[in-house]
């Protein structure tokens, strides 16, 4: 039986229905005896989990649906993430959660360092130790936790981890960051050939396929059909052009990204964990693969980091290359580290780039949508 080319809409609407697909995926994994790392940030080394021939997964934290359980045990302003992802766990709604084997934190913030230990209530966790600043100590430490964080999952899953595979798994990881690479650049073009959250729900859902091998390909066939579609004169019209920065971009954080488009906008660049912010190349080159997964991680211009000097430079960069109009910062209420940057950020984007600039802080609700709208609507008005 022949099997019907999928046309572009069906290929976003596949990939933004991912991660509720691959909840069956990981189950079928997990039944064939395949091992099962569940994991939150975008910090985690995936390819040493990968590398021992386990499924990484994502855990559930975009949604509030479980939030209010998380509030009999944690603070209510807490940060939305943390309070999600503790829920889900909590309440067993999290079928990733639940067929993990191992769940792997980072100590990216203080509120998620203490919400692992309740997590250990329900899981075997550990813990990487992430270093706070962006340098040739920082990467020398990190280097030291990968090592030590394969050797966990080899006394853990009674396997041995080898550098060949490794380095196989930093080639493929390469492959599926040069494919969202192109998916994302094409945003670039003026006027943009798609929506902005056909873009994010794309990048966001490739993060729960399992199969990591296929990936690369169907990314890029999804990338040469706009391409098509661009050149035979297909697009979304001039619009104004904005770039969002700050917290994770996917799930709960959609709303905001639609309210801009429902606005009038188009969202080009995603400046997040779940966007460009984490789309770096490993060196494999690099003779010492720790080394180079060190480098390639502690790159990621998170607000964790003290002082973060790679966020202001792929923000630079950024707006450039995608001739953003305006910059949105998109933080979590109770998410410290962004709050605080947020000044630093928006006199930078003023300043340094000319450019307008405004910060929305919300939750996981869909309480403040209207008002986010108002928001939006009136900033893009004086953008015109």
């Amino acid at each position: 039986m022949v099997e019907l080319k999928k046309d572009l809409p069906a290929m976003f609407e596949e990939f933004a229905d991912q991660r509720r697909n691959s909840f069956l995926a990981i189950k079928k994994l997990k039944d064939e005896g395949t091992p099962v790392v569940g994991v939150f940030c975008t910090y985690l080394p995936k390819e040493i989990a990968n590398a021992m021939g386990a499924a990484v997964v994502g855990l559930c934290s975009v949604s509030d649906e479980t939030i209010p359980d998380a509030e009999k045990d944690l603070p209510r302003n807490l940060c939305p993430l943390i309070k999600s992802s503790y829920g889900f766990a909590k309440t067993d709604k999290c079928p990733f959660f639940y067929f993990s084997d191992l769940v792997v934190g980072e100590t990216t913030c203080d509120g998620k360092k203490k919400m692992y230990e309740l997590l250990a209530e329900f899981k075997p966790v550990y813990v990487i130790e992430l270093p706070n600043r962006q340098s040739e100590e920082g990467i020398a430490m990190y280097r030291r936790e990968i090592i030590r964080f394969k050797e966990k999952l080899e006394q853990q899953f009674e396997t041995t981890i080898t550098e060949e595979a490794i380095r196989h798994q930093i080639h493929l990881r390469n492959e599926v960051t040069k494919s969202l690479l192109r998916l994302q650049y094409l945003m670039t073009n003026d006027p943009a050939p798609v929506s902005g959250l056909d873009i994010v729900n794309t990048s966001y859902g490739s993060g729960f396929n399992m199969d990591v091998e296929s990936l690369p390909g169907r990314i890029n066939e999804m990338a040469d059909m706009i391409e098509a579609d661009y050149a035979a004169g297909k697009n979304i019209g001039k619009k104004p052009r904005i770039l969002i920065t700050g917290s994770p971009s996917g799930g709960a954080a959609l709303k905001v990204i639609r309210a801009i488009e429902d606005s009038g906008a188009v969202v080009v660049a995603f400046e997040n964990c779940s966007g460009l912010k984490s789309m770096i190349l490993t060196d494999e080159e690099n003779p010492d693969v720790y080394d180079a997964l060190a480098r390639r991680y502690m790159s990621i211009g998170c607000s964790c980091m003290s002082p973060n000097p790679n966020r202001y430079t792929a923000l630079r960069e950024l707006t450039e290359a995608f001739q953003a109009d305006a910059v949105v910062d998109l933080t979590w209420q109770g998410c410290q580290t962004y709050d605080v940057e947020s000044w630093s950020v928006k006199k930078f984007v003023r300043e340094e780039l000319d450019l307008p600039f405004l910060q929305i802080v919300t939750d996981y609700s869909e309480a403040d949508t209207e008002q986010l709208k108002v928001r939006i609507e009136a900033f893009l008005e004086m953008l015109n």
